[in-house]
């Protein structure tokens, strides 16, 4: 967070990274109470960060200044989320406001010029190995601090996530470092492991860990679990129906 901080100050963007669930918007979120967001996917268009027209209960059209003018205009932050799996031709509008400019044309609105307000700072989220998600040259190069966010297992515990669940999560990451696994439970699915315990008992809580995990990594995960679990755990699933 302070090292965040200290980026927007000096006006250098910074890019964080890592898989999903990590808490890379959460620490995005904590750094910065002034935050713009963007929610990106593959859906994404220029309309959905600059602005579009909009039609007033009278009949007229008025345009609506998007996320990013909105962020430029008070110099706020604005956080792209999933930033690599909009389309670069889209995101490519963002980039003026990021240079030494710090400008962009709508065209969509007569050539309307914004100049961004002292403040105005772009930070973005991105998750590697997501389908879809495609880190360009001319992304990367806008992003001259590029942050790697992991799961802080010590952080786990310290949540009070079952022992045993951050056990498994600590063994899958191993694995998953090593190759020998795609997915291991991040943060997020820590969080939600404990939530369900809470509610429906730790046996559920590892059925659904499991039953979490991607089909072909399944089998690894179920091993893992009944090995810090002493027991065998099955996927969540419905009992027999009369």
């Amino acid at each position: 967070m302070t090292a965040l901080r200290k980026l927007r100050d000096a006006g250098v963007a910074a890019l964080m990274y890592g898989p999903p669930g990590t808490g890379k918007t959460s620490v995005v979120e904590a750094a910065f109470g002034d935050l713009v967001t963007v929610q990106g996917d593959g859906d994404t268009t220029v309309a959905d960060i600059v602005g579009e027209y909009t039609q007033t209960p009278d009949g007229k059209f008025v345009f609506v200044h998007g996320p990013l003018v909105r962020a430029m205009h008070e110099g706020r932050t604005l956080f792209i989320d999933d930033a690599t799996l909009i389309p670069p031709t889209v995101l490519a509008v963002v980039y003026p406001a990021m240079d030494g400019r710090r400008q962009i044309m709508i065209k969509a609105n007569g050539g309307e010029v914004i100049d961004a307000a002292p403040g105005f700072y772009v930070v973005a989220g991105h998750n590697p190995g997501v389908h879809g998600a495609v880190l360009s040259d001319a992304l990367a190069s806008r992003f001259s601090v590029q942050i790697q966010v992991s799961t802080d297992y010590d952080l786990a515990t310290q949540l009070k996530i079952d022992t045993r669940a951050v056990s498994v999560a600590r063994n899958l990451s191993t694995r998953q470092t090593n190759g020998e696994i795609r997915w291991a439970p991040q943060l997020r699915e820590l969080l939600a492991f404990q939530k369900i315990a809470d509610v429906l008992g730790t046996d559920a809580a590892a059925g659904n860990l499991i039953g979490t995990a991607p089909e072909e990594d399944r089998d690894i995960v179920a091993t893992a679990v009944k090995a810090a679990f002493g027991k065998t755990v099955a996927p969540l699933a419905l009992g027999a129906r009369i």
